[in-house]
């Protein structure tokens, strides 16, 4: 049974960081990139980063470049999302997702593409 399960959310203030997981379990992951999704209330559902998981190479949303890090530990199957500087405008909902591997390095992943999602986790960044 293929699993993405998150972890790390909480409440933080404007200018501080958390750290999320997410546990991937259930089939061998090589042709896959593993990204992180988030929802506000109200808005659609949005991409946020992503990691290949062979090769290892990121992409992030513009919103997001710069503050947060995207990184994998293969040994842990685990895929692992640092926040810093976080804004009140990043609180959402966010979710761990897979999704076949895209031949470009630089894709906005879509929700259409992807094929497993986490429950997912809430991140709350107060002014």
């Amino acid at each position: 049974q293929v699993q993405l399960v998150e972890s790390g959310g909480g409440l933080v203030q404007a200018g501080g960081s958390l750290r999320l997981s997410c546990a991937a379990s259930g089939r061998t992951w090589s042709s896959y990139a593993l990204a992180w999704f988030r929802q506000a209330p109200g808005k659609e559902r949005e991409y946020v980063t992503s990691i290949k998981w062979s090769g290892g190479s990121t992409h992030y949303t513009d919103s997001v470049a710069g503050r947060f890090t995207i990184s994998r530990d293969d040994a842990k199957n685990t895929v692992s999302l640092q926040m810093d500087g976080l804004k009140p405008e990043d609180t959402a909902v966010y979710y761990c997702a897979a999704a076949l591997a895209a031949y470009s390095d630089y894709y906005n992943y879509r929700s259409d593409d992807v094929d497993y999602w986490g429950r997912g986790t809430q991140v709350t960044v107060s002014s």
